[in-house]
């Protein structure tokens, strides 16, 4: 049970540090993705191709 807990919390945290990397380098171009619990699980779930699409819906929207 621990392991997956672990492996979970893994997960989030990178997400969260692959959006502020992101943001980072959006910041010039003002596509800013804020982090919260929604975007979090996006890029949790589905890792860099859900970044993807949350940054074209950013520039789409």
């Amino acid at each position: 049970m621990s392991q997956k807990f672990f492996s979970f919390l893994k997960k989030i945290l990178f997400s969260g540090f692959l959006l502020y990397g992101y943001n980072l380098f959006a910041y010039q171009f003002n596509v800013i993705i804020p982090i919260n619990i929604i975007t979090l699980s996006i890029v949790s779930i589905f890792g860099a191709p859900g970044l993807i699409a949350l940054a074209v819906f950013k520039l789409i929207v």
